[in-house]
């Protein structure tokens, strides 16, 4: 796990523990990384401005000030699913982890009579989706276009011949149910759309894109929207 995805993951954690928090211990153990480094991410979180308060002693541990938390959602119970039918079709989309986390932490200030009616309503829609693209190949992605860095894959094109490229990403699409990035190729000079399936290996380098615009990919067909 990236640490960036780290440090999200931490803060949504100490979040659900509420007003109880959690021991830097548990949270190690949770990530598998070292006490010294989870205090260093909590040091890195509050220095971003998240409030974030500790209790030294027994019992004691971090956790999220009050006003960190979500005020009560009102949804109803279908709309609730429908934010759950949505985001679990759609595992393979960019940012996919992240949108499952945005609709976890609306579940949870659902109020309990609401939640329990999703819940069961939900165990009446089934989702039977294609394994998702390898999780480290989407967080870089993810990242490059986020960050707006230049990305560095090996990609298998149609015909089997692979290729390493480094592109600078201009947007997500989808189209026949398949995502595709597409960006500018500094291997072709030109902008180019690449399967995201046939990715096999992505790294994000320290290289910022030169400003290719959306307009450069050419008009969407009348059927496509932004999301």
């Amino acid at each position: 796990m990236k640490r960036a995805e780290r440090l999200h993951a931490l803060s949504e954690m100490l979040r659900r523990a509420g007003s109880r928090g959690c021991t830097a211990e548990r949270l190690a153990a949770e990530f598998s990384v070292s006490v010294r480094t989870v205090k260093r991410d909590l040091s890195a979180l509050e220095n971003s401005g998240m409030p974030i308060w500790s209790r030294p002693g027994p019992g004691g541990g971090y956790g999220l000030a009050a006003r960190a938390s979500l005020p009560p959602v009102s949804l109803s119970p279908a709309q609730a699913v429908a934010l759950l039918a949505a985001v679990s079709a759609a595992s393979d989309a960019p940012y996919a982890d992240l949108a499952c986390a945005g609709v976890q932490k609306v579940l949870d200030v659902l109020d309990p009579k609401t939640r329990t009616k999703a819940h069961e309503l939900a165990s009446r829609i089934w989702v039977d989706t294609p394994s998702p693209t390898v999780r480290a190949v989407r967080s870089a992605l993810e990242e490059a276009m986020a960050e707006q860095r230049v990305v560095r894959i090996r990609y298998t094109s149609r015909e089997d011949s692979e290729t390493t490229r480094d592109i600078e990403p201009i947007m997500f699409a989808s189209t026949n149910d398949r995502w595709y990035l597409i960006g500018w190729c500094r291997l072709r000079s030109d902008i180019r759309w690449f399967l995201v399936a046939r990715i096999e290996h992505a790294s994000v380098t320290t290289i910022p894109c030169s400003g290719h615009s959306i307009q450069e990919v050419g008009t969407p067909p009348a059927t496509a929207k932004s999301v």
